[in-house]
């Protein structure tokens, strides 16, 4: 599958090349600057011994199966402004978090309910957007050789999509979990500022989420 990651140069973004791009997958990173991504798109061909392309963020759209947003959630408008008709019918992972830090309220989601629902509402109906990937430490991800113990949330409206975004998953160790309609976003997303505050209170790097009374 060719995966095209727009804010791949970030650890999440970065880290999810790697885990991929070790599976398998023909990856492309995206980023504004597209020097920037041909550089960071060399450091992890290096690491999963396997070619990895850069562009900027639209022509990575534009190249791929699957597109990722791994973007900051204050550039989600600036970005996918110009990436409607790219990403058109095609399944788009958001892996989006919209923090805060340094304020009162360290989730603090847009109007739309939550970064997973602007990104649809930005992209139009016919994008496939199911959100993914927010438990998954940029740590882990980038720490090949070892499972990664934490389940995989996922929701979406379509379920071909959610499907595919499962599969994505497994291919990594990660166990799926169906939460229901792109609705859920906000909860799901808002999970992620809760392990950032383990995280920093533990002093951990990597807390997840696993879900019980699933069958294995």
């Amino acid at each position: 599958m060719r995966i095209g990651i727009l804010g791949g140069t970030g650890k999440e973004g970065a880290g999810l090349a790697i885990r991929w791009a070790e599976a398998g997958h023909d990856i492309i990173i995206g980023s504004r600057d597209t020097e920037r991504a041909r550089a960071k798109a060399a450091e992890i061909a290096g690491q999963a011994g396997r070619a990895v392309g850069g562009m900027s963020n639209r022509e990575a759209a534009a190249a791929a199966d699957v597109v990722v947003l791994a973007l900051p959630a204050a550039g989600l408008a600036a970005t996918l402004g110009e990436l409607k008709d790219a990403c058109r019918g095609k399944v788009v992972i958001s892996t989006v978090v919209p923090l805060s830090f340094g304020g009162g309220r360290l989730f603090t989601p847009p109007a739309q309910g939550s970064s997973a629902e602007e990104a649809q509402a930005l992209l139009g109906p016919e994008a496939r957007v199911v959100a993914a990937f927010h438990h998954i430490a940029a740590h882990e991800l980038s720490v090949a050789g070892h499972d990664i113990d934490c389940d995989l949330l996922l929701c979406g409206a379509d379920a071909d999509a959610k499907k595919a975004v499962a599969e994505l998953g497994s291919g990594m160790g990660l166990r799926p979990v169906d939460v229901g309609a792109l609705t859920n976003a906000g909860p799901l997303e808002g999970i992620t500022a809760v392990l950032a505050t383990i995280n920093r209170r533990y002093k951990l790097k990597n807390s997840g989420i696993k879900i019980t009374g699933l069958p294995t």
